[in-house]
């Protein structure tokens, strides 16, 4: 199956940080990666993530506002589950 690609758009990168907005439509994918760095995701807006990983899939309720954290070495792909768009800023520490 292929899923369209989500946007990434890198609003700040620095010696300290690395902010991106993610976009994501309906279905769309970030494709399989591997943090390399602790990060904060701030959603912007509700939804849902199917978040694939090695071990498992799961999903994760997104709510505007209420951000989580991620540690360096994540490895896993993320999918908008959602009718609708969704929007998070990830905050990546240096």
């Amino acid at each position: 199956m292929t899923r369209s690609q989500a946007i990434p758009t890198q609003q700040v990168s620095n010696d300290r940080v690395i902010v991106t907005e993610w976009r994501f439509a309906p279905g769309s994918e970030t494709g399989w990666h591997i943090h390399g760095h602790d990060y904060v995701v701030v959603p912007q807006t509700d939804g849902v993530l199917l978040l694939e990983t090695k071990t498992g899939d799961r999903e994760s309720q997104l709510h505007a506002g209420s951000s989580y954290a991620g540690l360096k070495g994540v490895e896993h792909n993320v999918v908008n589950a959602s009718e609708h768009e969704v929007v998070f800023v990830e905050v990546e520490i240096r």
